[in-house]
């Protein structure tokens, strides 16, 4: 995508969550956090690249000691569809009897997620939460549910606050939907 058309898109985008909102929403998510694991020093993993932005803004607002790390695992690369799972990389720390909180930007249909927590209690995570800022209403079951959601969105292509449209706008403070998707 140009940047011409990137910038139409947004111009063009249905605003779903002003940034005021998704800030709120990242405060209550770090309040619910820290009273669940404030005395336990969890192991947060961030999935990359989506979340990148939502973790970024939430762990400064963790005010109790934990350990950080990263995983990469995708379905969807610069497509709209997914497919295979691709681990690209595994978290550097061991998890082996650790409390472990999962941070992604959206929780869509739930493949992925459900892959992430079933393989880091396969290579013995003692517990395994999950957060996410913002969960799709895709109106059925999904093979996952998060322990933390910041925000419920409608079951529409959207974009911004780590969440991309063909690579573009992971950056924007708000989060937009795609006109007519």
């Amino acid at each position: 995508m140009t940047p011409a058309e990137a910038k139409t898109l947004l111009a063009e985008a249905d605003l779903i969550c002003p940034a005021e909102q998704v800030a709120a929403a990242v405060d209550r998510l770090a309040a619910e956090i820290a009273a669940r694991l404030a005395d336990v020093q969890p192991l947060v993993l961030t999935v990359m690249g989506g979340a990148v932005v939502f973790a970024g803004q939430l762990l400064p607002k963790l005010v109790f000691p934990l350990d950080c790390d990263y995983l990469h695992v995708t379905r969807y690369g610069d497509t709209t569809q997914g497919s295979g799972l691709t681990w690209v990389a595994e978290p550097r720390l061991p998890v082996k009897d650790r409390r472990v909180l999962v941070l992604d930007d959206i929780l869509d249909e739930g493949i992925t997620l459900a892959a992430v927590k079933a393989r880091l209690l396969d290579r013995g995570a003692a517990d395994c939460l999950v957060a996410v800022l913002a969960d799709k209403d895709l109106g059925r079951p999904k093979p996952i549910h998060p322990d933390f959601v910041g925000l419920q969105l409608p079951n529409r292509y959207v974009f911004g606050y780590g969440m991309d449209v063909k690579g573009a706008w992971r950056n924007l403070p708000a989060i937009y939907a795609v006109k007519g998707l």
